[in-house]
């Protein structure tokens, strides 16, 4: 059984919110613009969509580095 265990009065409280994996949700965000994009314009070809995709993931990175930057 496990005994009690209650926080000391000086600990740190730690908030039950994670942290945003900005790079994780940029690039959703940016894959799901690009399937939209493919459906309702299809004939962006992979001229346009493939530099697209690869600046959006270029830009989510970027803020990424930034926001882990500021954290620290």
């Amino acid at each position: 059984m496990r005994p009690d265990v209650r926080p000391r009065a000086d600990a740190p409280v730690r908030s039950r919110w994670h942290r945003t994996d900005w790079m994780a949700l940029l690039s959703g965000a940016l894959f799901i613009t690009v399937g939209v994009l493919f459906i309702a314009a299809p004939d962006l070809g992979p001229a346009v969509m493939f530099p697209l995709v690869v600046g959006g993931l270029a830009c989510a990175g970027f803020i990424a580095v930034l926001v882990r930057a500021i954290r620290r």
